[in-house]
């Protein structure tokens, strides 16, 4: 990478859905990368004994393949800057660093310590949050936990394993939930952990970036829930009944805007609606029509932390329009909404 920032990718997912199996592949794979993986997992899903050897004092074991494989003992925090330390004395090589939670964490502050911690924003960039979901499990586990509706939310690429175990019709009802809580990340079916490494690393989930992807099908959705909801004809009543039937409190929305904003409102809302609704939004991002600025204005945060940046200028002929998604639990959509609106030109 040439600003020499160690790329980072948290990868996350309910117990029994497969990271084990995708991290010994990535482990163990020759794919010409030396990767550091951090393991927050401890109890029987832990990568066998016969790749880590789990009783030694040294926390820091090195692969055949390069790869360097850390138990966490202390932190993450100090366990990334004692990784980069070592880098930087050559006593390691690693190109990149993936962080393996436990199956119930919320990957919230995992990715939080790249954004607070100054001495840890010097040496690495977070790329992404990779979620893979057990297709088998996912009603059960999305109904009854809501660690594994966070780890949905703040996913920027969405993995469903098992997905030849699950019958069609249940996962296809699961794709639609996943899209409802989180339009943002691609969702994709994976067999035994095969994921080409190229689906995992570089996504740039983080990245401000002009571009602001939300899942056409999910915006379907939505125009289809404002227009039609007066007159349902006789058989296009409804024809998935069974997708309506979770009110997960992971929800997202989009708010779409032709008029232009008033930066200084804009500010001083989406500052004061972090610090009060900030625990409960996982990720956010927008593209913004900005009065006075012939470029795009792009922002994006995770809970409380929100950073913005000038994009590229607005194309001759573009149409200018301001898209925001938020990714939250419990968000009150209607008090977004009309503040939003108020902040319009």
């Amino acid at each position: 990478m040439s600003n020499g920032l160690i790329p980072a990718t948290i990868l996350t997912g309910f117990l029994g859905s497969g990271k084990t199996t995708l991290l010994k592949r990535v482990l163990t794979e020759a794919h010409g990368q030396k990767i550091a993986v951090i393991e927050n997992e401890f109890g029987e899903e832990n990568i066998d004994n016969d790749i880590l050897v789990a009783d030694t004092e040294e926390q820091i074991i090195q692969m055949s393949n390069g790869c360097v494989c850390c138990t966490i003992r202390e932190d993450l925090r100090s366990t990334l800057s004692d990784l980069a330390e070592r880098r930087r004395k050559g006593l390691i090589a690693f190109d990149r660093v993936v962080i393996e939670t436990t199956g119930l964490a919320d990957p919230g502050p995992v990715a939080q310590t790249f954004f607070m911690d100054d001495e840890i924003a010097e040496s690495y960039l977070l790329d992404s949050v990779v979620t893979l979901v057990d297709a088998v499990h996912a009603d059960e586990q999305l109904n009854t936990r809501q660690e594994a509706r966070r780890q949905v939310g703040f996913a920027d690429r969405l993995f469903i394993s098992k997905a030849d175990l699950a019958p069609t019709a249940a996962l296809d009802a699961l794709q639609y939930r996943l899209r409802q809580m989180n339009p943002r990340a691609p969702q994709r079916s994976v067999h035994f952990g095969e994921v080409a490494i190229a689906e995992i690393f570089d996504i740039k989930g983080f990245n401000l970036s002009a571009k602001l992807d939300i899942d056409p099908d999910f915006l379907a959705d939505q125009a289809h829930g404002h227009d039609h909801h007066h007159h349902h004809h006789d058989g296009e009543a409804c024809d998935h009944p069974s997708h309506h039937a979770h009110d997960d409190d992971v929800k997202s929305f989009v708010f779409r805007a032709k008029r232009p904003f008033s930066p200084a409102k804009l500010e001083d809302f989406l500052g004061s609606v972090v610090q009060v609704y900030g625990p409960k939004m996982l990720r956010y991002k927008g593209v913004l029509y900005m009065k006075g600025s012939d470029r795009k204005v792009v922002f994006q945060g995770v809970h409380q932390l929100m950073g913005s940046d000038l994009g590229p200028k607005w194309a001759p002929g573009e149409d200018k329009l301001s898209k925001l998604v938020f990714i939250g639990i419990d968000l009150p959509r209607d008090i977004l909404e009309q503040g939003l609106e108020q902040c319009l030109v």
